[in-house]
């Protein structure tokens, strides 16, 4: 089952090009790192065959793994809409976190409201190295509040992102995966047999691929 969500949610990104993939011409990503594949999950917002089914899919994993939980709170900019799509669909609060607390009135970094002790999941749309995910975890922790885990639509799964996760001890959900991406683009002749080993390279070394 989780397979099949897996491969079904990245179908509907590549069909919608949300993912692209060039291992032949690779994309630049911020960090300088050179990548084969360029992820925007934003743009499954304007497509709602795509969007109602990764709402439903989000709504369906906290559901399962987050029983209990008071809240969501979505990572700007990118998971804040995924997340108010959550939360109204469950019925509970949203709220976001800024990347920067805001630099005039109240200075706030945590928007809305969230009661102190409040169980909340945090949702975000893509995750990489998890830097900026968890440092909206660190900013919720420290406001009193407590992250069950994070929940996203896609992982690259590099194992820089994984032990972050670990060391923080929150919990990573999510709908779909580079490898299972992979295994569906091949079939779908988005990619070559002969493209397989560049790809999978990229992941376990994104630093140094392409050098």
């Amino acid at each position: 089952m989780e397979n099949t969500i897996a491969k079904k949610v990245a179908s509907l990104l590549l069909e919608i090009n949300a993912i692209k993939i060039r291992p032949n011409d690779p994309f630049t990503w911020a960090s300088g790192w050179k990548s084969p594949i360029y992820c925007d999950n934003r743009l499954s917002l304007s497509h709602p065959q795509a969007r109602t089914y990764i709402k439903h899919a989000l709504c369906a994993k906290i559901q399962e793994q987050f029983e209990g939980v008071e809240a969501i709170v979505g990572v700007a900019t990118a998971g804040i809409p995924q997340g108010a799509l959550i939360a109204d669909a469950l019925g509970i609060p949203f709220a976001y976190v800024r990347s920067k607390p805001k630099g005039h009135g109240m200075t706030n970094m945590i928007e809305g409201e969230l009661k102190s002790g409040a169980k909340v999941v945090v949702v975000e749309d893509l995750i990489s190295t998890g830097g900026s995910s968890l440092k909206a975890a660190e900013a919720l922790k420290e406001a009193g509040i407590e992250v069950m885990g994070m929940l996203a639509i896609f992982t690259y799964g590099f194992d820089l992102s994984v032990n972050n996760f670990t060391e923080a001890g929150i919990p990573l959900v999510t709908l779909s995966n580079y490898n299972a991406m992979l295994e569906l683009a091949l079939e779908k002749d988005y990619i070559q047999a002969n493209d397989l080993e560049s790809l999978k390279s990229w992941r376990t070394s994104p630093s140094e691929w392409g050098k």
